[in-house]
């Protein structure tokens, strides 16, 4: 172990120190800023705005995370995935038009602020949250295809945003399907990103109803022994080949242009595509299969997510590698070989999803699967490839099913002073 004293430690023993002393949550920050330390980025670490609190003890690492509310890119994208996940929709209530639409995504992103920066929502916050930091909370806004209908505005409607076309895996419920309004949340405790939501329901008052909502989790971060890719509901390792911000195409398969071109829209500048996908695992039929055929439906290892031809899990896969018997290692229909970018004309997508566990079907079917979440800077490049190829032969198709999907076009983040979509609602 390194003989250098870690933030973490000296802003646990300072707190202790505070604690015995007496001194007031206010005073102990001070005094931590002071020596240099980022407690939560910033403010993350002062908690729930409350009483002032004579024994200032710290709040563990997992509440104390803190994300950005502005920035050139809205949060909850690039973000580390979060333990705990609502997905919203909202339709806009008859009558309502573009300018009650851009009064509530004022009100939004006003409490999107506060509630990311471990503050109370307003003056009727339910106090849900009152003992919690702000637990890595991101709350990111889009818009569906019918929003601009609704509101006037279908000349800035983008082109990126027509609808998906149909895929033969298909089963889709319209109900839980689109919507004008999207809204993603996501945090590290179930109870931060339960306030949210409720925060976030009141907000939209007689501008805007709840279309569908759906919920989702993930592993708890510090819940294994080393940072690993996650895995789903299916014991797979998930993710493996997530474009990473450090690659130097990233911005540009991820995130529309500052300077869009002609089938773009000006407001969409530094803003992505989020596809989202309902995708029920049929759990009961997936665990009769042997471990090697789980393994050959995916392509690689259950163990440590590496490739069936070898290596580690982001060994880069051998697609004509063979066994004795000449046939290939990694199946021709193997989930990993027909989703790779190489195999689809280079089209990436950040993937991002929450599991989920909906209870079970009255013939006691499992109702779980994965709230499956891609971005990208053009789903026309991105996810539909892709989709088209997996329909046409993937193993892994015949064990889920597509039940609700929807498109939204997710503008960049606001700047200090401005609200989400604030360039497309006043522009």
């Amino acid at each position: 172990m390194s003989d250098q004293t870690t933030p973490e430690a000296l802003n646990a023993e300072t707190a202790e120190t505070a604690a015995r002393e007496g001194v007031s949550r206010r005073r102990l920050l001070g005094t931590a800023g002071a020596t240099g330390l980022v407690l939560g980025a910033a403010g993350g670490a002062t908690g729930y705005a409350a009483a002032p609190s004579t024994a200032a003890a710290p709040l563990t690492s997992l509440g104390s995370g803190r994300a950005m509310f502005h920035g050139k890119h809205q949060p909850g994208i690039t973000d580390p995935m979060q333990a705990c996940g609502h997905l919203v929709a909202f339709d806009l209530t008859a009558g309502a038009g573009r300018k009650e639409a851009a009064a509530l995504l004022r009100r939004w992103s006003d409490t999107a602020r506060r509630l990311m920066a471990g503050e109370p929502a307003g003056t009727r916050d339910t106090d849900v949250a009152r003992d919690s930091g702000p637990s890595s909370l991101t709350i990111t806004f889009g818009f569906g295809y019918s929003f601009f209908g609704r509101t006037g505005l279908d000349g800035q409607r983008p082109v990126a945003l027509d609808p998906l076309p149909d895929f033969s895996s298909d089963h889709l419920d319209r109900n839980r399907s689109n919507g004008d309004l999207w809204v993603q949340i996501g945090a590290d405790d179930s109870l931060v990103a339960f306030h949210a939501l409720r925060a976030i329901q009141r907000d939209a008052g007689a501008a805007a109803r709840v279309r569908w909502q759906m919920n989702g989790f993930n592993r708890s971060p510090g819940a294994t022994a080393r940072p690993m890719t996650a895995r789903n509901l299916m014991g797979q390792v998930d993710g493996t080949r997530n474009p990473k911000p450090s690659e130097a195409d990233f911005d540009q398969r991820i995130f529309v242009p500052d300077q869009p071109g002609r089938n773009e829209r000006a407001w969409m500048a530094n803003g992505s595509y989020a596809v989202v996908r309902r995708i029920r695992m049929l759990l009961d039929d997936w665990e009769k299969l042997s471990l090697k055929g789980q393994e050959d439906v995916i392509g690689r290892r259950k163990s440590d997510g590496a490739p069936l031809s070898g290596g580690g899990e982001t060994t880069e896969m051998d697609l004509e590698k063979t066994d004795k018997a000449g046939n290939l290692v990694v199946p021709i229909n193997a989930h990993a070989r027909i989703t790779r970018p190489d195999q689809n004309g280079g089209a990436a997508m950040v993937r991002r999803p929450f599991s989920y566990h909906d209870g079970f079907d009255t013939d006691g079917v499992p109702d779980a699967g994965l709230l499956f979440i891609c971005w990208q800077a053009d789903p026309l490049r991105g996810f539909v490839p892709v989709q088209r190829k997996l329909d046409r032969g993937d193993a892994l198709s015949q064990f889920i099913r597509h039940e609700a999907s929807g498109l939204f076009a997710v503008p960049g983040g606001a700047a200090e002073g401005e609200y989400v979509g604030q360039r497309l609602l006043e522009g």
